[in-house]
This record gives C-alpha cells, sequence and structure tokens, in this order.
C-alpha cells in the first residue's frame, strides 16, 4: 500500500513538472530584453494614480519581467511619435546595458512601434502590437472628412495637457496629423515604407521575422463589455462605423493583424485591450493583464 503511495506520488510530481509554468509562477514574464510599452491616440504612461497600462506594468514585473512604460506625443503623426521613442529605447538601452527591446505598443503604439524596428532593427527583439491601427481605422477616415479645425484646436490642446500632467509638457501636439496617420489612406502610406509584418492579404498574417525582429499582434472584437464602463457607450457609437465588420470599437481586427495573429477575437474593446476605465472590463474574458503575461512568457519561450 506504502509503495503504491509513494508510485503515484511520484508520478504526479513528474507530471507536474513537466506542464508549462502556470502565469503566476516566479519567472513566468522574465525575458531577456526589457518590455517598452507604448501607448496610442490621446495615451500617457501615467496620469496621477492612474496608468495608460492600468496595473500591466506591474503585472508584468511581478513575473520578473523588466518593464519601462514610454511618453510619446499624445497625439502627431507616426513619424513623429516614432522618432521620439526611439529617443528613449536608446536612453533605455543605455541605462539597462541591454543590446535590444521587446516594443508592445496598443492603437497608434502599434505603427509607432513599428517605425523604430523599422529604422533600427538593430535595436529591436519584437513589436507586439495590441488593437494596433495597422491598416487604418475607418473612424479616423471618417473624422477627417467631418471634423472642422477648430476641433483640432481643441484636441491639441487636449494633448497637450495630457502631456503637462503626464510629465512631458515639451512633446509637440498635431491631432489633425495624428488622424491622417490612422486613416485608410495614411496607414498605407506608411506601410509603403515600413512593410515589416504588415499582412499582404486582407485579413490574414504578416511575416514573423523580418531583419532579425519578431512581430505579434492580438485585438478585441467587441465594442461595450461592461455597464460600468463609461468608455463602453462611446466605443459602441464609434464602431458603427465598421458596417457589422468585426472590430474593437475603434479598430477592425482585420486592421489591426501584424506579423503572428495571437488573436483577434477577445471579449475586449480598445480601451479594456489596456485593462481601461481602471480594470473594469469584461468578467467574462480573460484579464487583459493576463494576456500581456502570457504573451511575455511567449517571448521568454523564444529566448527574447
Amino acid at each position: 500500500m506504502k509503495n503504491r503511495f509513494w508510485k503515484t506520488l511520484a508520478l504526479f510530481l513528474i507530471a507536474v513538472t513537466a506542464l508549462p509554468a502556470p502565469s503566476w509562477a516566479a519567472g513566468y514574464t522574465q525575458t531577456k530584453y526589457p518590455i517598452v510599452l507604448v501607448h496610442g491616440l490621446f495615451g500617457f504612461d501615467s496620469l496621477g494614480p492612474v496608468d495608460y497600462f492600468y496595473g500591466i506594468a506591474s503585472g508584468l514585473r511581478s513575473g520578473g519581467a523588466t518593464v519601462y512604460v514610454t511618453s510619446v506625443s499624445a497625439a502627431n503623426k507616426t513619424e513623429v511619435r516614432g522618432e521620439q521613442l526611439l529617443l528613449q529605447v536608446k536612453q533605455i538601452l543605455a541605462a539597462t546595458g541591454a543590446t535590444k527591446v521587446n516594443l508592445v505598443g496598443h492603437s497608434h503604439g502599434g505603427p509607432t512601434s513599428r517605425y523604430v524596428a523599422s529604422v533600427r532593427p538593430d535595436l529591436v527583439a519584437s513589436v507586439t502590437s495590441v488593437g494596433g491601427v495597422n491598416k487604418g481605422s475607418k473612424v479616423a477616415d471618417i473624422l477627417i472628412g467631418a471634423v472642422p479645425n477648430v476641433s483640432y484646436d481643441i484636441a491639441n490642446a487636449l494633448g497637450g495637457l495630457i502631456s503637462l500632467i503626464s510629465g512631458s509638457p515639451t512633446l509637440p501636439q498635431s491631432s489633425r496629423d495624428a488622424a491622417e496617420s490612422l486613416s485608410t489612406a495614411g496607414s498605407l502610406a506608411f506601410n509603403a515604407k515600413h512593410p515589416q509584418g504588415i499582412p499582404t492579404t486582407a485579413c490574414g498574417e504578416g511575416a514573423y521575422q523580418v531583419n532579425g525582429v519578431q512581430y505579434f499582434s492580438w485585438s478585441g472584437a467587441r465594442s461595450y463589455t461592461n455597464v460600468f464602463d463609461a468608455l463602453d457607450p462611446f466605443l459602441a457609437v464609434t464602431s458603427l462605423a465598421f458596417g457589422g465588420e468585426k472590430n474593437d470599437g475603434l479598430v477592425a481586427s482585420c486592421s489591426s493583424h501584424l506579423g503572428r495573429v495571437i488573436r483577434d477575437d477577445y471579449a475586449l474593446n480598445h480601451a479594456d485591450e489596456i485593462n481601461q476605465l481602471v480594470g473594469i472590463g469584461n468578467l467574462f474574458e480573460t484579464s487583459p493583464v493576463t494576456i500581456y503575461r502570457q504573451q511575455a512568457n511567449r517571448l521568454q519561450g523564444l529566448g527574447l
């Protein structure tokens, strides 16, 4: 009887050690290279107690990751934001002694990260696009034709206020340039210069690796996910621009594709993808923090 018990226990322990490490295991998110989070349009690193990537940086750090949250212009063209990000990447590498970084960009942060990987692939190990505007947004297309110039002035003031509060008051703002960059035409022009990882088909995957940089993407496909989230009604309205096409409220699922598509159908909206509003999201879907942690573990497994 005792022998059977010990044999059973030994087999159980062998089976447990053979299983993938659970997401809460020590070292689960410890990547070789630092993880650099890049915000989207009207984004920030933090506004007082509220982080743009709400709870995500701490969730990654708890598993051993080295994480930096960058701050670029809240509203500007992709190339301008890209150059700002490149400068910060160089500073991060100098401070850490690392040779490369893993860029993770949300929304406009996706193309912003792609720019850096395109012009300096030697500094980037991977790019992960989260709800990225990689082939444009129909919402931006509509706004360009419908928004008067005075609205752009107001948006520039808002962008300046966000940058001021978040500690980057000198960053230039140009909401019109941002809208044009995020439009279908602007995205196509950008992709012609920086095509790395972009799918060549309407809704397929792109190259998994280009110039030594590995490309990934994931996104949500719901606009309204929680009645208590004040952002959901806005996203429910903007989702109408897509005419029934699968989207997260601001970006079509197919437009979000870049490199290896992890998933494009999480029951999350564009704000949920960064765990906003302050963690209020779909209670019946995987936590966004967990999804970021899973991606960090995926990078770890690839030696990145």
